[in-house]
């Protein structure tokens, strides 16, 4: 691990300590102020202090909060001792692993992600899949079907690992021989890989509890890593609902809906996602490749 990949795990990880770390556009602030000055060029290892953080132009209750982070070295370095032993691993946004997708979300952007299983998974081209907890047998069929495709056309399958769709989506995409990149809302240490290609990932910090907020904000990491996204099914509320809308806001990702006619689906539509309303592998196969062209009323084109 580099020095600077340290620092951003002191600065923005979340390690149990009840210190409240930065965030990326804080940190970025940061680093552009060391940048530009003097002694960082001249002697950019050594270490940065209270004087420094003041001539930088922090005020003194935010220049102590991250002298008080960075003399987290201890604390840092037993919170990864432990997470090595459990075969976690940290993944900072300047480390060469570091999913480039995600840096499409800007200042939403993970500063650190931890991740079990092989790191290396992260990298494959990938496609998204959601939906809601509660499925029809249509909805499940289809999720299924995405997981199976993905592996077919060699392609990670990422989901948030929630029951319904997304465990759907994953469990067939294992059993068809592929890659599943699974986005967690809770700690990682009750999460042992299913398989060899299986990676779990979650931000911040690695044993963090599950909360409703973490669960809503995972999903913004689920769109932008697939280079397209699938919906399953989703109600008019909940996190498939919140996060998929915040997707053609943003345009993280294309948006592909699959069309049971339900006030959700037809409400996404409306809003700019592609309807899907064919479910044979063939010619959802298409969509993975770029040559599926579809009508107007979702169906498959000439």
């Amino acid at each position: 691990m580099t020095g600077p990949e340290r620092g951003y795990l002191l600065l923005c990880a979340e390690l149990g300590d009840g210190k409240k770390p930065l965030t990326l556009p804080q940190i970025r602030t940061l680093a552009q102020r060391i940048a530009a000055c003097r002694w960082a060029c001249t002697d950019p290892e050594r270490d940065v202090t209270m004087e420094d953080l003041r001539k930088l132009g922090y005020d003194e209750d935010f220049a102590g909060r991250i002298a008080e982070l960075l003399d987290r070295e201890q604390a840092l370095a037993e919170y990864l001792s432990v997470a090595a032993e459990l075969g976690i691993r940290p993944i900072t946004c300047i480390s060469p692993g570091y999913p480039v997708r995600l840096r499409r979300l800007g200042a939403r952007a993970p500063a650190v992600l931890f991740c079990r299983g092989k790191a290396e998974l992260l990298t494959q081209p990938a496609v998204a899949l959601v939906g809601s907890r509660e499925l029809s047998a249509a909805g499940r069929n289809f999720a299924r079907r995405v997981g199976t495709l993905a592996a077919q056309e060699g392609y990670a399958l990422v989901s948030g690992n929630a029951r319904g769709a997304d465990q759907a989506a994953q469990t067939a995409c294992l059993e068809a021989g592929g890659t599943v990149i699974s986005i967690l809302p809770d700690g990682l240490q009750a999460h042992e890989p299913l398989s060899s290609r299986m990676v779990y990932l979650c931000e911040a910090g690695w044993h963090l509890p599950m909360s409703a907020c973490r669960a809503l904000e995972r999903n913004r990491l689920i769109h932008a890593l697939g280079e397209k996204t699938f919906v399953a099914q989703s109600r008019l509320a909940g996190g498939t609902w919140r996060g998929s809308q915040e997707n053609l806001r943003r345009g993280w990702s294309p948006l592909f809906v699959h069309d049971d006619g339900s006030p959700g689906c037809l409400a996404l539509i409306s809003g700019g996602a592609s309807p899907v309303r064919t479910q044979t592998l063939n010619s959802l196969r298409g969509l993975f490749c770029g040559q599926l062209s579809l009508n107007p009323d979702g169906t498959e084109g000439p």
